[in-house]
């Protein structure tokens, strides 16, 4: 659907915005070179689940912000004008002291964690997670003079921007060019079935796991303080742990004294039909992170709870300077944050969105597994809630992936139709082949069937571009 500008003076405006940003903004990923040529795309208003660019487009955005952030959808007045409210009456005061929007969401918070007791707010997910290291590394020299300072993170996984959040990700590409980096932090392999050859083994999950303790005994346990793993691998490919899995990594960790954190940045907030993703596998952190659903992008902020007992190990004698959490998150102290975190929180439970995240998932999972059916292209399907992948392959045998261009290429029709689609990207040397869902929670079957049926366009144009282009 397109809205046209209706005056000259709405035309020349639009000129000048687009001018201004091809000229003057830097933006997140992208190549500019062809900018000198073309528009960037720039979105200037949503509702629900749909957005209109500066030149009138409307799209139906499948990916939730770009980046699985707008979980409870686009225009939400309460929570604008909750975070107006806010800041008219204290915008921001450093996290030193504390405010009532975050003393209540705290509260709410470590409500549907159970097991958790604290909370740290910062501004970013990647923020949350270089927390979370500092806490590991400063316990390590508070108990032990600093050996057990190392912590172990997952092929495929990502966990920030940061060099340090970098140095825990294992994502070639998007580290490539960006070391040296942080040392202590140290890779073991992912837990993706489908690309093992023993991945239809009955005791893949566990065998994945046990993974974690051949690189503990490495490494030495007396040496690793923490692992870092996301619930499902987002933009790793969209990988949820086989049965079995967390399970084992709960005894590993337990037997060598290893904290567990677990990254919820994506996941988090109801993304998988629960609270948060790691509650679906039994798994009982110690550290969890979360940003981006949070407030559903309509503040910055992110939060590292953790469990009352980790948070005792920094009590001590006010007497030793040095024996507390010395961090400070500047924009933490925004009370903006937790204001519109509470009305989201609201929202999810007013609406009953986990229950709709579950109904609208499995019909979603329906939906793909029928497109497997027709084209043979997709050689896996999976995901949690509203939260799924689709692997593209050359070959369902030899699971050879399509090239990246192929994967660009669908997301690229999918845009034209008016869809937004995700996809892995610039993540991995030869696997960046997952095209990537996360509609927002209030997703209906209709949106649903609009963006299945755009990728299902889509595949057939790759596919057979001879026989579509007799129709064109």
């Amino acid at each position: 659907m397109n809205r046209a500008l209706d005056s000259d003076s709405q035309d020349t405006n639009v000129s000048e915005v687009i001018n201004s940003d091809k000229t003057h903004v830097w933006h997140h990923l992208s190549q500019h070179k062809p900018l000198e040529t073309s528009d960037p795309m720039m979105i200037v208003e949503g509702k629900g689940m749909r957005v209109t660019d500066i030149k009138g487009k409307e799209y139906l955005d499948a990916v939730s912000g770009g980046v699985w952030t707008v979980n409870v959808g686009y225009g939400r007045e309460s929570i604008a004008n909750a975070v107006r409210d806010q800041l008219v009456k204290m915008c921001y005061f450093a996290n030193s002291a504390g405010n009532i929007p975050g003393a209540q969401f705290a509260e709410k918070l470590v409500e549907k964690m159970p097991g958790m007791g604290r909370v740290y707010y910062s501004n970013s997910g990647s923020e949350a997670n270089e927390k979370a290291f500092k806490l590991v590394r400063q316990l390590a020299s508070i108990k032990n003079g600093g050996k057990k300072h190392k912590v172990i993170f997952r092929d495929r996984d990502y966990h920030g921007t940061t060099i340090t959040a970098l140095s825990a990700t294992g994502q070639a590409q998007r580290k490539d060019q960006y070391g040296p980096f942080t040392p202590g932090f140290v890779e073991f392999p992912h837990c993706l079935a489908y690309r093992s050859a023993n991945g239809d083994h009955p005791d893949f999950g566990v065998q994945s796991a046990k993974e974690l303790e051949k690189t503990i005994l490495r490494e030495g346990p007396d040496t690793v303080g923490a692992v870092i793993l996301e619930p499902i691998t987002a933009g790793g490919g969209v990988i949820t742990p086989p049965e079995g899995y967390f399970e084992t990594i709960q005894e590993i960790c337990t037997k060598y004294g290893v904290l567990i954190h677990i990254d919820e940045v994506v996941c988090g907030m109801g993304r998988t039909g629960k609270w948060f993703g790691y509650q679906h596998y039994g798994v009982k952190p110690d550290i969890v992170t979360m940003a981006k659903g949070v407030a559903s992008g309509y503040a910055a902020i992110s939060v590292m709870a953790t469990t009352e007992n980790l948070f005792s190990e920094f009590l001590a004698d006010p007497s030793d300077k040095m024996h507390y959490f010395r961090d400070i998150s500047t924009f933490g102290g925004c009370a903006g944050g937790p204001a519109a975190a509470l009305e989201n929180m609201r929202i999810i439970e007013q609406e009953n969105l986990l229950d709709n995240v579950n109904k609208m998932g499995d019909y979603l999972m329906d939906q793909l597994l029928e497109l497997q059916q027709k084209h043979p292209m997709i050689g896996d399907v999976r995901g949690k809630g509203l939260f799924v992948g689709l692997e593209l392959v050359k070959d369902r045998q030899t699971k050879e992936p399509v090239d990246e261009s192929v994967v660009a290429g669908i997301a690229g029709d999918c845009l034209k139709q008016g869809v937004m689609i995700g996809r892995t990207n610039r993540s991995f040397a030869e696997h960046n082949n997952t095209i990537c869902l996360s509609p927002a929670l209030i997703c209906t079957k209709g949106d649903l069937d609009e963006i299945v049926r755009s990728i299902d366009i889509a595949i057939t144009k790759v596919v057979y571009p001879e026989v579509c282009n007799l129709f064109l």
